[in-house]
């Protein structure tokens, strides 16, 4: 089952996905959905009996959660890659901070490039998990029941600001600037998605691969991860990424002829969910006025 959040009729709305139509679902928003339980089991017995075609909608970020797990190092293929590449630290495995959920945006919804801050926008293509149900301190054998479904996430990242985080072993700014964390094009229910690790996983630039890989290649399981930071404590509907695969611009032969700019359009896909796409736009195409004067990190 694919589940999304659009809008119709200037209302904001939950549905499901069917064929090329959205049904509406009798519930406040997503969020609200997975509070309820598992949405599979719900989901069908909220619906409002309207039928709309998706081609009159807008998609939106399919949910907006209580907290976003930003985990990371669990491709070790990205790890080497920006080994290779000299990378001002390591990544080791176990990185996890909190995503700035205000950053949020969904299917075709413009990254804005703030210019007065970077010149590497960088992109990282990633698959993120729902959490089913709220829960903390439990096993990786107990997490398959936290799973509330997949969704794609595209990690945008400021390189010239992080490479200056991370001398101090830290990011967050660099990835959490507004409209840099795109979500979508919508969650798919892990009935549909049986096995997580087998699932292709590209990133296009302008039609062009740019990150090709496949999620058996993350080093740790899914479950693992989701153990992991149980301790932290999750919420129904929290969502918890699980880092990106090799292919970034910056670990390139060649990154200046790789960073987003202006213009671009990013498609990252994979199997089984759908295809999560974003234009690049400038700050003034955004906001309206030029962009502040260049920041120095």
């Amino acid at each position: 089952m694919k589940l999304a959040t659009f809008v119709f009729g200037n209302q904001e709305r939950a549905g499901i996905v069917v064929d090329d139509c959205v049904e509406p679902l009798n519930i406040p928003n997503m969020r609200a959905l997975f509070e309820l339980g598992p949405p599979q089991l719900h989901a069908p017995k909220l619906t409002t009996g309207e039928r709309i075609p998706l081609k009159n909608v807008t998609l939106k970020a399919p949910i907006i959660p209580k907290k976003f797990f930003h985990t990371a190092g669990n491709f070790r293929e990205h790890a080497e890659e920006g080994k290779k590449a000299n990378w001002v630290h390591p990544i080791k495995p176990w990185i996890v901070f909190f995503q700035n959920i205000d950053a949020i945006i969904g299917p075709d919804a413009p990254v804005i490039y703030p210019e007065h801050l970077t010149e590497e926008l960088d992109y990282e293509l990633e698959l993120a998990v729902i959490l089913a149900k709220p829960g903390k301190h439990f096993s990786a054998a107990e997490a398959e029941e936290y799973i509330g479904g997949y969704v794609i996430f595209n990690d945008i990242t400021a390189r010239d600001i992080q490479r200056r985080e991370m001398q101090s072993a830290n990011f967050c700014f660099s990835k959490s600037i507004d409209t840099f964390c795109p979500l979508g094009p919508w969650i798919v229910t892990p009935d549909e998605i049986p096995n997580p690790r087998d699932l292709r996983m590209e990133l296009r630039v302008n039609g062009q691969s740019r990150q090709v890989s496949h999620s058996g290649r993350m080093s740790v399981t899914i479950p693992e991860i989701l153990a992991q930071y149980s301790p932290l404590g999750y919420s129904a509907g929290d969502v918890l990424s699980t880092g990106t695969v090799s292919g970034v611009a910056a670990f390139s032969d060649d990154p200046a002829s790789k960073y987003l700019k202006p213009g671009d359009v990013v498609e990252a896909e994979i199997e089984h969910i759908g295809v999560l796409r974003n234009p690049i736009i400038s700050w003034e195409q955004g906001h309206g006025v030029p962009a502040p004067p260049r920041i120095r990190w």
